[in-house]
């Protein structure tokens, strides 16, 4: 499969082409902080990276193309994940990872507009699920852990205990516009962690009435 016929930005580049990739995409990064997706274009972006329109608009082709690369080059410097010893611990730091992310002026706002990207294009729907998926493998090893020790039951969901995590910040940041502050952070973390500890996210378990 050639550049041309490539699904946008599934093209891993090396050498200069690297380098257009990383200018593009940080520009890209910029305009959609500063205004949203709805308004982002890719002359625009094109200048802002000093790249040649023409390379922007083969290589990526649409600004959903764009939105999918940008969340590619995210999950390829997924963080890793904490070991402290326990459970509680460790979903401390995923969750103050995810506050850090989202009260950030930029990345904030990036989330917002990806998300919205997200909702109206295959494309970036697709993308922005293989990010999470990279996070959540990268941080599900913490909970595997949690069952060694015996801290959580057998047959315990890592990805459901780490949505469990970021989901109530995500919903402030996006619905209620609620502070992501250190309290909501913490309540997070120890909230999805007595759930863990309770059977809560045990693959087919009944809950207790």
């Amino acid at each position: 499969m050639n550049q041309d016929t490539a699904n946008p930005g599934s093209v891993r580049p090396g050498g200069r082409t690297a380098r257009v990739r990383d200018s593009v995409l940080r520009a890209a990064g910029d305009l959609l902080a500063e205004r949203g997706f709805a308004t982002l274009d890719l002359a625009e972006v094109a200048a802002r990276a000093e790249v040649g329109k023409t390379t922007v608009y083969r290589r990526w082709r649409t600004p959903a193309g764009l939105v999918a690369d940008l969340l590619a080059e995210m999950a390829e410097t997924s963080l890793p994940h904490s070991d402290t010893g326990s459970l509680r611990g460790d979903l401390l730091d995923n969750a103050r990872l995810v506050g850090k992310t989202l009260t950030n002026t930029r990345q904030g706002r990036l989330f917002r507009a990806v998300i919205a990207a997200a909702t109206g294009d295959d494309t970036a729907a697709a993308a922005l699920r293989g990010l999470y998926d990279t996070r959540l493998a990268e941080w599900s090893p913490c909970v595997a852990a949690a069952v060694a020790r015996g801290e959580v039951p057998a047959g315990t969901d890592p990805r459901a205990v780490l949505s469990a995590v970021s989901a109530p910040l995500y919903y402030r940041l996006l619905v209620s516009g609620d502070p992501v502050d250190e309290a909501a952070i913490a309540a997070a973390a120890r909230a999805a962690a007595i759930a863990a500890e309770q059977g809560v996210f045990v693959s087919g378990a009944t809950p207790s009435t």
